[in-house]
């Protein structure tokens, strides 16, 4: 399997966060894996990181929590369909919750770029979908 070239993670729940992280990083599955613990801060990354230059990765995926305090996850979805990126068609944004979302939201949520939905926690199996529905790659056994 391939490494993506970099995954952003969008929480504001540090344990959250650290599980998620030790699970990406057990699974080897990004290069580079960056963490933002709100939408704003998650905005700024993108905009950092999706600058041309050799030593900046776009992220190829967002995990997004939706519900987080300065901006929560629909507040960024609505700031990054602003942003002048070519990349950004390029990057597969999925949606992180604690409970279902609301018919609404959900509706919502797709209108925004959002390219699936993943009830919390991560697990392997929910990271391997994402690889092989998105990306066309799968997960060595090991």
């Amino acid at each position: 399997m391939g490494k993506l070239p970099c995954i952003l993670l969008v929480d504001d729940d540090p344990v959250n966060n650290f599980l998620n992280q030790r699970l990406l990083e057990g699974l080897a599955v990004t290069e580079q894996l960056i963490v933002a613990l709100n939408g704003q801060e998650a905005f700024d990354l993108l905009e950092q990181h999706c600058q041309p230059g050799p030593d900046e990765a776009c992220p190829a995926l967002i995990l997004l929590d939706s519900n987080m305090p300065i901006m929560n996850g629909f507040e960024f979805l609505q700031a990054y369909q602003q942003l002048p990126l070519p990349q950004q068609k390029a990057i597969v944004v999925v949606m992180l919750t604690a409970t279902s979302l609301l018919p609404g939201d959900m509706a919502r949520a797709q209108q925004l770029c959002v390219s699936d939905f993943l009830s919390k926690p991560l697990t392997k199996d929910k990271i391997n979908t994402v690889l092989q529905k998105y990306f066309d790659n799968i997960l060595s056994d090991n």
